[in-house]
């Protein structure tokens, strides 16, 4: 986890999927926060947490928003908050479940990203809260463990959905090599897709065009 910065422009948080700790740098989430903190350390803050880590995350977001660190967040500096959330499989339902959690709190998100979402328990991954801008969603089908295929917006007058992708490995296999054997036999697709560099790559352009 990167330090806590002063006033970033853009706060970008990412849940694991599974049971990964979120500095593990084998998976794409973690790799993409590092890279993204790396590239843009004084207007950015980009960090991965577990999935069952919200509650650090949501205190490290309270704090950076709390520019006159006065412990309380005004009208006005949650109505500044620029928030990415992005996430792959248990982490894809955290971030929506994270992002419901701030418009409780009546903070916006900007966009938020799931990578094959799979629905954790007593979390609602398809239903994207009104608080959020924009929202995209990626997954695949084959195999025994895949993704949701379809979100919405509770209100779209407030939420674009910018699309639902779908991609596919039967005929174009994505390197899954540092991963257990147990995942590369029995949840392939999901982790390609987890791997998939088109993917990752289409997700680290829509996050940077959030800088101001």
């Amino acid at each position: 986890m990167s330090p806590v910065q002063t006033s970033p422009q853009l706060i970008v948080i990412g849940f694991m999927g599974g049971r990964v700790r979120g500095n593990n740098l084998v998976h794409r989430e973690a790799l993409l926060a590092k890279e993204l903190q790396e590239c843009y350390p004084r207007r950015m803050y980009a960090t991965a947490f577990a999935n069952r880590d919200a509650h650090s995350a949501l205190e490290i977001v309270l704090r950076l928003l709390d520019k006159d660190r006065n412990g309380t967040l005004s009208a006005d500096e949650k109505r500044d908050a620029r928030i990415v959330i992005y996430g792959h499989s248990w982490g894809a339902s955290e971030a929506v479940a994270f992002a419901r959690r701030l418009n409780a709190l009546s903070i916006p998100v900007l966009l938020t990203i799931q990578v094959d979402s799979v629905q954790k328990r007593h979390e609602n991954d398809a239903d994207i809260p009104p608080n959020v801008r924009e929202a995209i969603n990626f997954y695949q089908t084959d195999g025994l463990l895949h993704g949701r295929n379809r979100i919405e917006a509770v209100n779209p007058r407030q939420t674009t959905i910018l699309g639902n992708y779908k991609s596919s490995y039967k005929g174009d296999p994505v390197s899954c090599a540092n991963y257990p054997w147990f995942a590369r036999t029995f949840m392939r697709s999901h982790i390609e897709i987890e791997n998939d560099p088109v993917v990752w790559g289409k997700i680290a352009a829509l996050i940077r065009a959030k800088l101001p």
